[in-house]
Order: structure tokens, then sequence, then C-alpha cells
């Protein structure tokens, strides 16, 4: 009895962490590095409700999106914002801290997810934005 409970409590916790974590995408219909990044989340345990918008900056303005911080789509998770070309990784490190509002890879730096092209890879990082709308750094990538 003692093993069956310890096999469907293991069973019960695998399954938990299977769980895709839900994430809404907003994006224009034109915009084909978009999709590449929804894959990249689909990859890495996401599942994404894809938005086509017909105005982009308008749902970056309701979602508190600084200009300065923009890229081509927006993420939303758990209340917060996920602008551009954010690794997988670090929207995990996002949703663990609760003082963050959102969080950017600004532009379109090649080799990020969704603009893979060769080998090529641009310095960038990822750029968080708390409450008070002070930023700091979550993560950086080199290039090459």
């Amino acid at each position: 009895m003692r093993r069956l409970l310890l096999a469907t409590t293991l069973f019960a916790s695998l399954a938990q962490a299977a769980e895709p974590i839900a994430i809404d995408v907003h994006r224009d219909a034109n915009c084909g590095c978009c999709k590449d990044w929804i894959k990249h989340l689909e990859d890495n345990g996401f599942a994404v409700t894809d938005h086509v918008e017909p105005n982009m900056a308008a749902v970056k303005a309701k979602l508190g999106v600084p200009h300065r911080l923009g890229s081509c789509h927006t993420g939303v998770i758990d209340g917060k914002f996920v602008e551009g070309h954010v690794p997988a990784a670090d929207i995990l490190k996002l949703r663990a801290q609760p003082d963050l509002i959102g969080a950017a890879v600004p532009g379109m730096p090649m080799g990020s997810p969704g603009m893979e092209m060769g080998d090529r890879k641009d310095a960038y990082q990822v750029i968080g934005l708390n409450k008070q709308g002070r930023e700091s750094v979550l993560n950086s990538y080199s290039g090459n």
C-alpha cells in the first residue's frame, strides 16, 4: 500500500510538472519572426493563445510597455508583459519575481528565439521592469 501511495504521488507530481504554462501572444499578422517565437515557447512547454492584432501600439500602451523596450510582439503571462524575443527560461524567471511587471528584449536581436539566422548571434539583454518603473537586467546573452 505504501509503494502504491508513493508511486501515485510521484506520478501526480510529474503530471503537474508537464502541464503547459498559458501565455497570450499579441502580434501583427505579417510578422514571421513572431510565429517563430511562438514555436520556441511551445517547444519549451508553453500553451500559446495567438492574438492577431490590427494595432500593436495600442496593445503595448494598454499593457504598459515603455516605448524604449519595444519590439514586434507582446506576450502576457500572469498579468505581466513579455515584450519581444524573450527566451522561455527568462519568462520563467519573470514569473518568479513578484516585484516585476514585465520583461523585454528591446529590438530584434539576431540569434534570440525566433530571430535565428545561421550562426549569427547579436549580444542582447533581457530587461525586467518593476512597479516603480526601474529597469534591471534579468539575463545577458553574448554575441559572436
